[in-house]
């Protein structure tokens, strides 16, 4: 009996703050893109949890154990089993409004992972999405899967110099390791405790363990048509 009110209890305190990053992905997407590039979706993208809600995505992975995996779920509508980086010569330009690498370009050296930004951005109508950790975290292997040792870092200034617009997640920084995992015992306790630390690191990303990195295609368009016709009235 205490046990089953201790379980609700903590479901109505905490229930909220779990999946933190999942919802604030859906906040972004839903009602402002129809159609999605998934790159790197792995087995279980976060976007089974509203794709419902789009009327076309895409999944692009290339480890074919995780797109069999996800192809079993019908997560995506259609899937591609090939390197990201090929993506520029694969999908023609604006043809996703959103293209999203979620957990990925950690995978990739910061050179490649630039260019795969690039080739993001001539794909996405609306959106391109980045989800990282903040800054370099050592991981290796897992799952008989090479492609999740982890080669690059990525900073919140780095991010916003390319002019992305952060967000904080999965709460301080210092509780969380390798995977995502709770460094301190007992890991009950202090996950809750990184639960509700995301109120202050979703909108202080500095102190977050990862970050969503969120690039308005539109604007970003707008700004270098702007530049341009600047250009051409002063010359």
């Amino acid at each position: 009996m205490i046990k089953e009110a201790s379980i609700k209890l903590d479901r109505v305190i905490f229930g909220h703050f779990q999946n933190h990053s999942h919802k604030i992905l859906a906040k972004e997407i839903i009602g402002s893109c129809e159609t999605l590039l998934d790159l790197g979706c792995g087995a279980s993208s976060p976007i089974q949890e509203f794709a419902a809600a789009l009327q076309y995505t895409v999944g692009v992975d290339y480890f074919k154990p995780s797109l069999k995996k996800s192809e079993g779920k019908k997560i995506h509508d259609e899937y591609r089993l090939m390197n990201v980086l090929e993506i520029d010569t694969e999908f023609e330009e604006n043809s996703f409004d959103c293209v999203l690498a979620y957990d990925l370009i950690e995978h990739l050296s910061k050179e490649d992972g630039l260019k795969l930004i690039s080739m993001m951005e001539r794909v996405a109508r609306k959106k391109v999405i980045v989800y990282t950790p903040n800054g370099f975290l050592p991981q290796r292997a897992y799952d008989g899967n090479q492609y999740q040792i982890h080669l690059s870092g990525w900073e919140i200034e780095e991010m916003k110099a390319m002019s992305f617009r952060v967000i904080g997640i999965n709460g301080w920084k210092t509780l969380r390791g390798e995977r995502a995992q709770i460094r301190w015992r007992p890991t009950f306790f202090w996950r809750r405790i990184s639960f509700l630390t995301q109120i202050i690191t979703t909108k202080y990303p500095r102190y977050a363990f990862q970050i969503l990195c969120i690039k308005e295609m539109l604007d970003d368009r707008h700004s270098m048509d702007t530049a341009k016709t600047s250009h051409v009235a002063i010359a």
